[in-house]
């Protein structure tokens, strides 16, 4: 079992501010209420989950500057194609690094799954808002809903399946995978495009 708290990089605490000031230079003048987050060991780690942590910590801040915009302006518009080039590109690359990885343990295969199908949930929803009216009253309800999806996701990430991952990866393994997600990111994130489709009900 690979243990990666011997190994904290920085405090939480600094580690959580400087994703928040990430989110925050997309939109220095929108304000950030992201409150407390859900408690997890990893963030601060030098290895692959505090990386994710990370990420997830950036996406909660741009999903918070969303909520204090309104109507269609600039700042929603640039905020949203943010958020939905980073969502992008960070599932794509946590799936290539991670949960491809995961996924050849049969112990650990069906959770990996699961987090690759929310993943596809998540960018439905992010095309549906797209290609509807950002100044309509219903498109705040909708990214009401993203963000609650989101949220639950990357909850069940930080508290179950990277807790379980790191359980039956070796250590090596889990500091290799930060490099190979921070390469797969930058890559996904600079091919990254905004698909406009509105999401079916069934």
């Amino acid at each position: 079992m690979a243990n990666t708290q011997t190994t904290r990089a920085k405090p939480e605490a600094a580690a959580k501010a400087e994703a928040i000031a990430k989110a925050r230079s997309i939109a220095p003048e929108v304000p950030v209420h992201i409150g407390s987050t859900p408690r997890t060991t990893f963030r601060g780690n030098p290895d692959v989950f505090g990386r994710l942590v990370e990420d997830h910590d950036r996406h909660r801040a741009l999903l918070s500057m969303i909520e204090q915009t309104t109507g269609a302006s600039e700042e929603r518009k640039t905020l949203f194609l943010e958020l939905t080039k980073e969502l992008k590109a960070h599932a794509a690359a946590e799936e290539q690094a991670l949960w491809s990885t995961v996924m050849r343990n049969p112990k650990t295969t069906d959770f990996a799954r699961h987090a690759v199908a929310e993943h596809k949930e998540i960018d439905e929803m992010l095309a549906d808002l797209a290609a509807r009216d950002m100044a309509s009253p219903g498109w705040l309800r909708r990214f009401a809903n993203l963000k609650d999806e989101y949220l639950h996701h990357i909850r069940e990430e930080e508290q179950e399946q990277f807790v379980a991952a790191e359980e039956h990866l070796a250590a090596q393994d889990i500091k290799h995978l930060r490099a190979v997600f921070e390469r797969r990111k930058a890559a996904e994130k600079a091919e990254a495009t905004v698909e406009k489709k509105i999401k079916l009900k069934h």
